[in-house]
Order: structure tokens, then C-alpha cells, then sequence
């Protein structure tokens, strides 16, 4: 699928985050207003889509349903206020269930996996943040716990991040939690009736074996470096994922601790990273969920 060049503001948006579409591909450029210091970065990595992306998520780009002011189950108005300080603390106002967007109806496995990727990919530089909402950007003085930022703004944690993305991209309420959302596979409640379960898929024998079983969207849970119970959820990109050096690909909000294909190294936030032999992902893996294609 061919595109002309194209950089574009999206006027109903999540973010204020721009991209730019060559040739199927979508390369990513960061806005000032959200980069932190990550304005310099520039990824090797990009995502091929075989759909128009545009089609995959016409509603979040031109309808309500992308106006992230409509994502929680607190109003606009009260976002910042003493009410939701005192009630949500560090995590700001919770999100709401979306409901099941018409456009995904009748849609193939494939197209709604290249769905979840192209939602996931508006979120593209987004910071890591302990949040519920990626947009939700507290005042200075806010509770804040710390991470890899060094301040607090805009941006949500690697699980934080999944749940958002399959529940504005399906109406599908994944726990933010990270073990909880590992464990979720009776899906029939939070899914408006979508999909009934979820598929576990245990460990592929040889990492050569991941590239052969995981298909876009699905969710792989890591470990922690101890060996305790998961504490890390990423979203793998499978075909979609297009690499200099041919390394699998995934996305998640992550700490500054992974090097490109160019051995720079990848900032803290949501990004696009190397599924590596030698990586943190691939040797503490516990086990993926795969939710769409499973019923």
C-alpha cells in the first residue's frame, strides 16, 4: 500500500503528536509540547501497515471517540481538582469503558490486529508516567511518584498503556494492574460481549519459535529481574514491525534502559524497541495473552 507524503496535525487527536507516512510506513516525530527530552531521539524503527491506517482508526481520528477529554468516567472539568487529588492521588481520573466501536464490525482478525497497532502508535512518545490516562497532565504540585522522567507530565505505565489502547481501540476493559491484566482470560464482562476469553500461550521452545507464534497485539508479560511474579506487559508488533537488522519488534512504556539498532539509547516512555536474544523481554518472559483471533 503506497501513500504520498503526508505530515499531518490531527485536529481530534489523543496527542499532539505528528507522524509521518511514506510508502506504508509511519515514522515517528515528536511534539515539543510532549517530548520531554526525547526531542533529539529519532527511532530506526517503523510500522508497515497493510491496511490504510487512516481506515484502521477513522473513528479516533475525526470522531469523539479520539477526543481524549472524553476518556474518563470524571468529568473535564474536574480533572485537576481537590476532589480527584484526594480520591486518585499520583494516578489522576480513571478511564471510562468505551464502548464497541461500529467500525470494527465485520472486521477480520488481521484488520483489528493492525487496529490495536495503530492505536497503540498515537501514543508514540508519550513519557512514562504512573497515570490511567496518557493525556492527563497534572499542575505543578501534584502527587507524583517518581520514575524515569525526573518530572511528572503527560504519560502511563507499560500497563497502564495496553489497557488504554484495546479499551479506546475495542471497548475491551483490560485490568491497569500488571499481574491482574496477566491473569485476565474470562473476557465475556469487559469486553461488552466481544470476546468471551482470552488465550494463554506459554514460553515457544527457542526465540526463533517467538516470531512463528505471536501475531500483532498480543500481549507478552515479563518477569521481574528477581524472578518474582510479572511486573512488565509489552505489545508485540510481529509483521508490522519493520527493523534495519530484521530483530522482532514490540512497543511499551519503558525506562531508558534499551539501545536501538543504531546502539542509541531508546528514551524513557512509549516507544518501539528491539525483541533482542540477549534482552530483559526474551529471558525473564512468563507467558503472552492473546485476545484478538482467540474466540
Amino acid at each position: 500500500m503506497t501513500y504520498s507524503i503526508l505530515e499531518k496535525k490531527f485536529q481530534m487527536r489523543f496527542i499532539n503528536f505528528s507522524f509521518l507516512i511514506l510508502f506504508g510506513f509511519i515514522i515517528q516525530t515528536v511534539d515539543s509540547q510532549n517530548a520531554f527530552s526525547q526531542t533529539d531521539y529519532v527511532s530506526p524503527y517503523s510500522i508497515k501497515y497493510t491496511f490504510s491506517r487512516d481506515s484502521l482508526i477513522y473513528d479516533l481520528l475525526n470522531t469523539e471517540r479520539g477526543d481524549y477529554k472524553q476518556s474518563s468516567t470524571t468529568d473535564y472539568a474536574d480533572w485537576y481538582s481537590s476532589s480527584v487529588k484526594k480520591k486518585y492521588g499520583v494516578w489522576g481520573p480513571a478511564t471510562k469503558q468505551y464502548d464497541t466501536p461500529e467500525i470494527i464490525k465485520e472486521k477480520s482478525a488481521e484488520w483489528m490486529r493492525e487496529r490495536l497497532i495503530a492505536t497503540a502508535s498515537l501514543f508514540l512518545g508519550y513519557g512514562y508516567q504512573h497515570h490511567h490516562i496518557p493525556d492527563w497532565d497534572p499542575p505543578a504540585g501534584w502527587p507524583w511518584k517518581k520514575v524515569c522522567m525526573g518530572t511528572n507530565g503527560k504519560g502511563v505505565d507499560c500497563s497502564n498503556f495496553t489497557a488504554y489502547i484495546y479499551n479506546v481501540g475495542f471497548g475491551i476493559k483490560l485490568n491497569s494492574n500488571t499481574l491482574k491484566q496477566s491473569q485476565m482470560l474470562n473476557l465475556s464482562e469487559i469486553s461488552n460481549g466481544l470476546v468471551e476469553n482470552a488465550e494463554m500461550i506459554n514460553e515457544p521452545a527457542t526465540y526463533e519459535d517467538f516470531v512463528n507464534t505471536f501475531k500483532p497485539g498480543d500481549l507478552l508479560f515479563i518477569k521481574a529481574a528477581n524472578n518474582k511474579p510479572v511486573s512488565h506487559v509489552i505489545v508485540w508488533l510481529g509483521y508490522m514491525g519493520q527493523s534495519p537488522d530484521g530483530t522482532p519488534l514490540i512497543m511499551d512504556s519503558h525506562g531508558a534502559e534499551v539501545k536501538d539498532a543504531n546502539g542509541n539509547t531508546i528514551p524513557c516512555g512509549i516507544h518501539i524497541r528491539p525483541f533482542e536474544k540477549t534482552s530483559w523481554y526474551y529471558n525473564k518472559f512468563s507467558h503472552a495473552i492473546r485476545i484478538i483471533g482467540s474466540n
